[in-house]
């Protein structure tokens, strides 16, 4: 078995006390008996997609820089693996929505750079980012085999896919999502359902784990849901979090589980790939 800690906080206007909570989140989970570690998406900041600004290309930063190092540092230290995600800084007007993995011994395994960028009211994302060029991965750590997307990639198929396709045990999704306030009362509960429900969704076609770490707090008329979740390869939920308390987020996760389930259930040895040539097309005429 191995302990999987998610890490759902609010966050501050000030990067630094952001990333002072991490690192205190980060030791609370390790003395929990967490091997894996994952932080919300953009957890050094505030949400700050809600608005296009310039100026907020300063919050970037490159890798290897000060929150790398600083996650490397607590990866290292408290002997775990550790999922971070930076406004990653590739060079000057390119920059990324990107996932950072650390194994134990702090060394980088490695990044992902999220692939589908969304541009809705109040999640302004393709002012900011570049879409993720280095594809759809997986990463082989001392606890795991796991996969890494970033929220808005949580509602594709494709996406879970082709990450479960490469062997991950388990899929992470560092999240930032909530309510339009004047929305909430209408949809709701809806919303967070089929966020909640596509995912699970993921975990069982794919025959794997599934972890989203989301934030909480009101941001401008934003109000992040949490609901933080680990789900086994059935969909079953294993631990889920409030929808307005920080909290570390723990699920014991037993690898084993995939490839039981994927023998009792083998969607991957059925797929029928000869025939889905259709897929990267936007549309097919009827």
């Amino acid at each position: 078995m191995t302990a999987v800690a998610l890490i759902q906080m609010a966050c501050e206007e000030s990067p630094s006390a952001n990333l002072k909570k991490a690192l205190a989140m980060i030791r609370q989970a390790a003395r929990q008996g967490a091997r894996v570690v994952c932080l919300p998406e953009l957890f050094r900041t505030r949400y700050f997609c809600r608005t296009e600004d310039h100026r907020h290309f300063a919050l970037a930063e490159p890798i290897p820089g000060p929150t790398t190092r600083a996650l490397a540092a607590a990866a290292r230290r408290y002997r775990l693996v550790l999922i971070g995600s930076i406004f990653e800084r590739r060079a000057a007007g390119v920059y990324h929505n990107t996932a950072v993995v650390f194994d134990r011994n702090g060394e980088l395994v490695g990044r992902y750079r999220k692939m589908h960028i969304p541009d809705d009211p109040l999640y302004y994302e393709k002012f900011y980012f570049t879409p993720g060029d280095l594809g759809f991965q997986t990463f082989k750590t001392s606890a795991a085999r796991l996969g890494t997307l970033v929220c808005w990639d949580q509602w594709y198929p494709e996406a879970a896919r082709l990450t479960a396709l490469q062997g991950a045990e388990i899929l992470f999704y560092p999240t930032a999502i909530g309510w339009h306030q004047d929305e909430k009362a209408q949809w709701g509960a809806k919303q967070y359902d089929a966020w909640q429900t596509i995912q699970r969704a993921h975990a069982i076609a794919n025959g794997c784990f599934v972890a989203a770490a989301n934030r909480v707090g009101v941001e401008g008329t934003v109000e992040f849901w949490g609901g933080s979740f680990v789900c086994d390869p059935f969909g079953a939920l294993l631990a889920k979090a409030s929808h307005d308390r920080e909290e570390v987020v723990l699920a014991e996760c037993d690898w084993r589980e995939v490839e039981r389930t994927r023998q009792h259930w083998p969607f991957l040895r059925d797929r029928r790939i000869d025939a889905y040539a259709g897929l990267t097309q936007r549309l097919l005429d009827a």
